[in-house]
């Protein structure tokens, strides 16, 4: 076993081959690539080491002594470890045996003689894929454990603050003021409180504020006689009524003119209004759910919205984060976004790289997680690659990124040793209790896990 210490990137490659020179030669070519790598000469000395530890890629000759070949060596690799990749090498390469070897899950093909730059350059290619393989897993597996209310994702802290509030009050009547910047998610938030409530059986009823003219909101909101004006020509009822024994949802609620305000008002204190042209009071029951993107305060400084009418809807604040301020959650939603439009576009499955990845997650993103949405749905519609890149990503992404790759790797870098910090310390501070490191970290065992076995911390 032999390592470079210069070399700090945990990657452990087994070198399989029954000619000394040859072993020699690529462990000593690739020992800038690896941490660690091993030899073998046989299946069985191969298997052994692999056994013993944890691989990231085999290098393995078709031809070996025994009753078993490379083939079957890449077979049982394939079979015992998938995230392991594999290359090939021969010095009778054929189309078959080239064909055979992709069929048992080898990433590539070499033909001797070895030209050593060549392979240098795959065994870099190999060990990046691997990477982005590990890197999918984990995404998947916090996807698996992220928290999730109605399709509202997200694992950072401000995340499951906002999943508590939502369930602490989804079960009451409480009137909610959902404040948050355009694309957050406001009505997905709002029908997850009707969704958790007693209410869940009836009417779910939205109604956009802001884009609806003066002349006409009133009946929107209220319902009109027949007759009552021109074009009336039939009894309507109105979102009050609609959302009866449900909920409404009343969304851009600083939009409403000044005598609105007071409409909405007076049907919050008395539970009770009329149709347009109407004499009869009918009563409201609808649990009322409003949002805006806009500073309330502001609006009731500048006497825009009124104090009396903010208070009757804000009994229970809610305050959803923007896209910028839970970044740890941008690869999550970035993931499930990717695998939701594969499926409803019937496209292949693809992944992202890392460096495109890199760009999602330092991206300002002013629309938020609807901008992100419709970012991913281009994206699985317009590339054809299986792999997102960063030349793919739309311009206005690629200009918020930081100044070149050297900046991207440098700041991932400072991530993952900031990471790597947290989670010693963490481990430290619990006397290496996992369950108690996990649950102060904020994430699950099985991401704990596979952190501690990605920065070496077993």
């Amino acid at each position: 076993m032999a390592g470079n210490p210069a070399v700090s990137n945990g990657f452990h490659i087994l070198i399989v081959d029954d000619e000394p020179n040859i072993r020699s030669g690529l462990k000593k070519g690739l020992e800038k690539l690896a941490d660690v790598i091993e030899t073998a000469a046989s299946v069985n000395e191969a298997i052994d080491h692999f056994e013993a530890g944890s691989f990231q890629l085999v290098i393995v000759d078709v031809r070996l002594p025994g009753d078993r070949d490379g083939l079957d060596f890449v077979s049982y690799v394939h079979e015992r470890k998938p995230e392991t990749t594999a290359i090939v090498i021969t010095a009778h390469g054929t189309v078959e045996t080239a064909v055979e070897a992709m069929r048992r899950g080898a990433f590539d093909f070499i033909s001797k003689p070895v030209d050593l730059n060549l392979i240098r350059e795959q065994v870099a290619r190999a060990l990046d894929h691997h990477r982005l393989q590990v890197e999918n897993r984990d995404l998947k597996d916090r996807l698996a454990n992220a928290g999730e209310i109605s399709g509202i994702i997200g694992n950072c802290n401000a995340m499951q603050v906002l999943f508590q509030q939502i369930r602490q009050v989804a079960d009451t009547d409480a009137t909610v003021f959902i404040q948050g910047e355009s694309g957050t998610g406001k009505e997905l938030i709002a029908r997850a409180l009707h969704d958790l409530s007693n209410r869940s059986s009836g009417p779910f009823v939205a109604v956009n504020l802001g884009a609806l003219p003066e002349t006409l909101l009133e009946s929107e909101l209220f319902g009109h006689e027949k007759g009552s004006f021109t074009g009336a020509s039939r009894q309507k009822p109105g979102c009050f009524e609609q959302a009866r024994g449900g909920t409404l949802f009343l969304d851009e609620i600083t939009e409403v003119t000044a005598r609105s305000q007071v409409d909405l008002l007076r049907v919050l204190e008395s539970g009770t209004f009329m149709r347009v042209g109407g004499e009869d009071l009918l009563e409201s029951d609808a649990r009322i759910v409003s949002a805006t993107n806009r500073n309330v305060q502001e609006l009731i400084d500048d006497g825009t919205f009124r104090e009396d009418l903010y208070y009757r809807l804000n009994i229970v604040p809610i305050n959803v984060p923007a896209l910028r301020e839970r970044r740890e959650d941008i690869p999550l939603l970035v993931e499930h976004f990717l695998n939701h439009f594969c499926q409803r576009h019937n496209r292949p499955a693809k992944q992202v790289a890392n460096e495109a990845m890199h760009v999602f997650t330092a991206a300002v993103w002013p629309g938020n997680v609807r901008q992100l949405r419709n970012v991913m749905e281009r994206l699985v519609v317009t590339v054809t690659d299986n792999t997102i890149t960063p030349e793919h990503l739309p311009a206005e992404l690629r200009r918020t990124r930081p100044a070149g790759p050297t900046a991207v790797r440098l700041l991932a870098e400072a991530a993952e040793a900031a990471e790597k910090d947290a989670i010693q310390a963490a481990l430290v501070a619990s006397d290496c209790h996992r369950e108690n490191t996990a649950r102060a970290l904020g994430i699950s065992v099985r991401t704990l896990h596979y952190k501690m076995n990605r920065y070496g911390l077993n």
